[in-house]
């Protein structure tokens, strides 16, 4: 029986990673900056690899990064529902610092013990690996003797290699965890699956795009997110942040410093998202903490149906930070973002 081969493939940077909230199978885009670099990065280095047939997890994120390979390729898409990330439960859509300060224990159980994680409305670890597995086996054995890429996400992706390298739940949270497009090989012959390689990201490092290069909770062996939280703004902050009146505004806190703030207008125009105000303190730029609060404002007008965020800037230099979120100059000193959330064409069912 000839050897088939299978790149298992992590999306690109989507807005989960940048902005920092557990998006499972919440629909989060690939990011405009650096998630977008990742593809064509992961496009260059597929570009001399024979591959017969592309499969993706059937969230947006995945759909978009799987493009790097079978669009170049003249292949077709085909979506299967199994290679999903694990379904987060009630910790879709919250910030991982919030995750970690309410649910430690669990948090801990997520990172460390997989065999042991379990929040309501969560599938557990070895419900992942009942649907994912045998989704690998089937493509493996209709694919004899090719090359496939499946593309997928970090956690699940994590839970399969270490179960496929022998090792039990409980101890896969000693295994590390995988960049953004990270590339791992398995082979399937006389039906068994092995790992060959796993989690390369040379072609992000060479180029200085990792996703991993900008973060610091991965280092950490208690994988603790101290990252930023949100709260209502106090008048205090309001004028210490020069933030205008109207609107809904959020303080931005690091620890237990307030290190800026967030104002969103919803009124001002109908089907239209306004950013007032988007403002870090000085002190504290720099570190890309920036970055997440954009999230915030993604997630509260998409829960309102609203997909077309402006905001005026005149500064050249906030200018070029905008940009990095997805903002585009219209007319003026306006910019414009579209978080809608369209597939990409070229797809089929698996």
């Amino acid at each position: 029986m000839s050897v088939t081969k299978i790149y298992l493939i992590r999306h690109a940077e989507a807005e989960g990673n940048l902005y920092r909230i557990a998006h499972g199978h919440c629909n989060g885009l690939v990011t405009d900056y650096r998630g977008r670099q990742q593809i064509a990065a992961l496009e260059e280095r597929f570009r001399h690899i024979h591959i017969d047939a592309v499969y993706s997890s059937d969230l947006i994120r995945t759909r978009m990064t799987a493009q790097a390979v079978y669009l170049p390729k003249g292949l077709k898409l085909h979506l299967e529902p199994a290679f999903r990330e694990v379904n987060m439960g009630v910790w879709e859509g919250r910030t991982w610092h919030e995750l970690n300060t309410q649910w430690p224990e669990q948090m801990r159980y997520f990172n460390m013990e997989l065999d042991r994680w379990q929040v309501p409305g969560c599938e557990t670890a070895q419900q992942v690996l009942d649907r994912y597995i045998p989704a690998l086996y089937r493509v493996a054995q209709e694919n004899e003797g090719k090359s496939v890429a499946v593309f997928s996400h970090g956690a699940a992706i994590r839970m399969v290699l270490g179960t496929l390298q022998g090792l039990p739940l409980s101890e896969v949270g000693q295994t590390p965890h995988g960049d953004n497009t990270a590339v791992s090989l398995l082979e399937y012959e006389d039906g068994q699956l092995r790992v060959v390689w796993c989690n390369d990201n040379s072609h992000l490092t060479e180029r200085g795009i990792s996703t991993f290069a900008k973060q610091s909770w991965w280092r950490d062996k208690r994988k603790i997110e101290s990252g930023e939280y949100y709260q209502p703004l106090t008048e205090e902050l309001r004028q210490r942040f020069f933030v205008p009146e109207g609107g809904e505004s959020l303080s931005v806190w690091f620890g237990e410093e307030p290190i800026g703030a967030l104002q969103l207008l919803p009124e001002k125009e109908p089907g239209v998202g306004w950013i007032g105000w988007y403002w870090i303190d000085p002190a504290w730029r720099g570190r890309w903490l920036g970055m997440p609060p954009m999230g915030q404002a993604i997630t509260y007008y998409r829960e309102r149906g609203i997909y077309r965020l402006r905001l005026q800037c005149a500064d050249p230099q906030l200018k070029g930070f905008f940009e990095k979120v997805g903002f585009v100059s219209t007319e003026g000193d306006l910019m414009e973002k579209d978080t809608s959330q369209c597939p990409p064409a070229n797809e089929v069912l698996a």
